[in-house]
């Protein structure tokens, strides 16, 4: 690999220095930050329609998590793997923890399924029939098990509750039932464990959504306590949307507990992070990074949580791939030169403000990001890394048998 990033770095660390930046904090942020990959990214999970198979793909919990591990060994940045029950069901959780530790990485989020079994066809929490309420509370009763077994301290929640058509059911009994079951399932959670709570306007709901905004969430989280908290999927708004503005808003409310990375075209595609809107991105790092470096403005360390779902790229290089690209959005808002921003502000200087985040976002941080790399012991191009390595040839050889345990989609 040719070294002309080196020069190019220390151009760079120029730059930051004349534009008043300080690079050791800068380049402290990037080497701090991690971010989780999902089980179902890596295996047979491809779209709400259908599965396509791939050469390759991990088939069982134990090949996702091989995957996963290849992808923290070439980025040093996500040590953990969120996984997604019944998917990933499987005897003996203390195994499964051990499993993960020998090979570098560890169980992060648990993910409940209350939407596929067909008891849910008319909702879960929301259900009018008590009965199908008390399974899916038992079903959380169950994930909160395997956080003990595994370690973990989220539980993520999304639903597919709501209605499709008016006169179905009454809105303010849905509500209620929301409420008394996501205090209930807060009950259950592990010792300093928290609580997730995700929201989506439409699908397969599509005419009334039992959680169907950062709203609704935020109320709810607000209902069971403060170790319940709002997740924000990037793929979960209406087009047009200010995602940064609700992800500036829940900071201040102390209510942002986590991401789901993804990007999306038209709905909630589930595409590689960053592929469509790169400066959208960029843009709610802004607030998250401005946040991270306040004192006391979050209660809890965001989690950063990838879900997305590949038919046309490879599992795990489009993983590593979208990592990658987090970890790019992650620095250019670092590079945001604060002081001038807010002096921009305070002199009602429109053009001069939105020239400091342009400036950022136009610098390439690839030089920046190689340097810390280096210092982590990863890849300096994951993707270029993986791409020679002849970890794909081996496990095709190796999992050439019939895929097993396929999920049918992505929340």
């Amino acid at each position: 690999m040719s070294e002309l990033w080196r020069d190019e770095y220390k151009l760079l660390e120029k730059k930051l220095a004349e534009r008043g930046l300080d690079g050791k904090q800068i380049r402290t942020a990037i080497k701090n930050f991690r971010c989780e990959t999902p089980s179902w990214g890596y295996g047979p999970s491809g779209t709400r329609f259908g599965v396509f198979a791939q050469p390759g793909e991990a088939r069982t919990v134990w090949e996702k998590f091989e995957d996963a591990a290849e992808c923290h060994r070439l980025t040093k940045v996500c040590p953990t793997v969120a996984v997604h029950i019944p998917w990933d069901k499987c005897e003996d959780y203390n195994k499964l923890k051990a499993y993960a530790a020998e090979r570098g990485v560890a169980v992060g989020a648990v993910n409940p399924n209350v939407f596929q079994d067909k008891a849910y066809q008319f909702g879960s929490f929301g259900h009018p029939n008590k009965d199908v309420r008390k399974k899916a509370l038992a079903h959380m009763q169950e994930c909160a098990e395997i956080m003990r077994a595994t370690g973990s301290d989220i539980l993520s929640l999304w639903f597919a509750d709501g209605t499709d058509y008016p006169g179905q059911d009454d809105f303010r009994a849905r509500k209620r039932r929301f409420e008394e079951d996501l205090k209930a399932t807060y009950a259950l959670l592990p010792k300093n464990a928290r609580m997730l709570i995700e929201y989506k306007f439409y699908e397969p709901a599509f005419y009334g959504t039992d959680l169907p905004d950062w709203g609704m969430a935020l109320l709810m989280a607000q209902k069971c306590g403060e170790r319940a908290q709002v997740l924000v999927d990037l793929g979960h708004h209406a087009q047009g949307v200010n995602i940064e503005q609700i992800v500036a808003t829940l900071i201040d409310e102390q209510r942002l507990g986590g991401f789901h990375f993804n990007n999306r075209k038209y709905g909630d595609d589930d595409l590689t992070c960053g592929s469509i809107n790169p400066y959208e991105l960029f843009l709610i790092f802004v607030e998250l990074v401005t946040a991270e470096a306040e004192p006391k403005t979050l209660p809890f360390p965001i989690a950063y949580m990838i879900d997305q779902s590949h038919n046309s790229k490879p599992k795990l290089e489009a993983m590593i791939q979208t990592v990658e690209f987090i970890q790019s959005a992650q620095a250019k808002a670092l590079l945001v030169n604060r002081k001038k921003l807010n002096e921009a502000r305070a002199k009602l200087d429109v053009v001069g403000a939105e020239r400091c985040l342009t400036e950022a976002f136009n610098t390439d941080v690839e030089p920046l990001l190689k340097s810390v790399r280096e210092e982590l012991g990863a890849a300096l191009d994951p993707v270029a890394a993986y791409r020679s390595s002849d970890y794909h040839e081996r496990k095709s050889h190796e999992r050439s048998g019939k895929a097993v345990g396929a999920g049918l989609g992505v929340n």
